[in-house]
């Protein structure tokens, strides 16, 4: 007679991502998941919850000891767009990951719990940013067309880097090159504070609160040498810099900007065409530009660049009863708000800005 088949169970419970014992198995985890991301990662968390001062929270299923799948979340509560569970908070990416023989009714448990999460701690909306979605659960809605991501591949040298691009773009990058500009890339206090001017002026431009100086130096801290600074400079001034972050063999360019002399000075052009030289220079082997919503802006910019958009999936939970959220900048919605933030003196918008950016996630 045979032996009946015993199926194992994941266990699923809530994982203290500040526990240095507890980050480093999920650390490993992520490092070994083919789908892993820098968002996935607890110094991402820590960085999150200490420079904006929002909650970290994340959900582990283990099997024999053996972690088998993993959701971290972050509480963002915002006195515009109200509260909510994102996964990745503040990230491109994040969601759910599970071992190679999850079954369904894990990955089932992983979602009603988050949904759990989400009531008790009074956040009607949960977003997912990638990963596995859920199936079947009422009150999520899944999206595959409205962003994508821009991945390619570094070149062997430098001037294979510069034919990689475009040609429009690469007579950009050219001007920007023939130009007087000095290239610096660090992570102390005056590689911080010219990004932080720059950054700063560039998003109040484009109409949109600044993130608080305690978020970057937070991710700066946190990562170590998985993030750093590359700026421009132009007769003793910052006029485009990017705060880059590292992980699986990519350099992903995630907060920059430039001033308004960085347009003519073709100063954005040359920031990124220097980045992808320093990440080969790292070992990186690819550039992740992150996401960009379809149709906008970033993502025509990305595409000039000979990037190629991939679709990304997205999946948003709304509560029983409550209203969707509502937080894309461009809907019209917003619109005034945006048109608003772009008039405000830049001393005003810097003081202003940290306290409603806190809020965005």
């Amino acid at each position: 007679m045979n032996a009946p088949c015993i199926i194992a169970r994941d266990a699923l419970r809530m994982a203290d991502l500040s526990d240095p014992n507890e980050a480093q198995r999920i650390d490993g985890f992520v490092a070994g998941h083919r789908d892993g991301t820098v968002f996935h990662r607890p110094c991402w968390h820590r960085a999150i919850a200490g420079g904006t001062g929002n909650a970290m929270h994340a959900l582990v299923a283990e099997r024999g000891g053996a972690i088998n799948a993993y959701l971290p979340l972050t509480e963002v509560h915002s006195p515009i767009f109200g509260r909510l569970l994102a996964s990745s908070g503040f990230g491109v990416g994040g969601g759910l990951l599970v071992g190679d023989d999850v079954q369904a009714d894990t990955i089932d448990a992983v979602f009603a719990a988050a949904e759990e999460l989400a009531l008790r701690r009074s956040c009607p909306t949960i977003e997912v940013r990638g990963g596995v979605m859920p199936q079947g659960r009422i009150g999520w809605d899944v999206q595959a067309e409205s962003h994508c991501g821009f991945v390619t591949a570094l070149a062997a040298d430098d001037e294979a880097q510069l034919k990689a691009v475009p040609r429009r773009q690469r007579a950009e990058v050219r001007k920007g090159l023939a130009n007087p500009l000095s290239v610096h890339t660090g992570r102390g206090l005056e590689d911080r504070e010219a990004h932080y001017r720059v950054y700063a002026q560039s998003v109040r431009n484009l109409g949109t609160p600044v993130f608080p100086r305690s978020l970057f130096d937070a991710v700066l801290d946190g990562f170590g040498d998985d993030a750093d600074i590359l700026t421009i400079w132009h007769e003793g001034e910052p006029v485009s810099s990017v705060l880059s972050l590292y992980h699986g063999g990519a350099v992903m360019p995630y907060w920059g900007g430039g001033t308004w002399d960085a347009r003519r000075l073709r100063a954005n052009e040359r920031m990124y065409y220097e980045l992808l030289l320093h990440g080969r220079s790292r070992g990186c082997t690819s550039a992740d530009f992150g996401r960009s919503k379809t149709g906008s802006g970033a993502w025509s910019f990305k595409k000039n660049w000979g990037f190629q958009p991939e679709a990304l999936t997205y999946a948003s939970w709304t509560a029983p009863g409550a209203p969707v959220r509502d937080a894309n900048p461009i809907s019209a919605k917003h619109a005034l708000q945006v048109a608003l933030w772009k008039r405000l003196p830049l001393g005003v918008a810097n003081r202003l800005g940290p306290v409603i950016a806190r809020g965005l996630g």
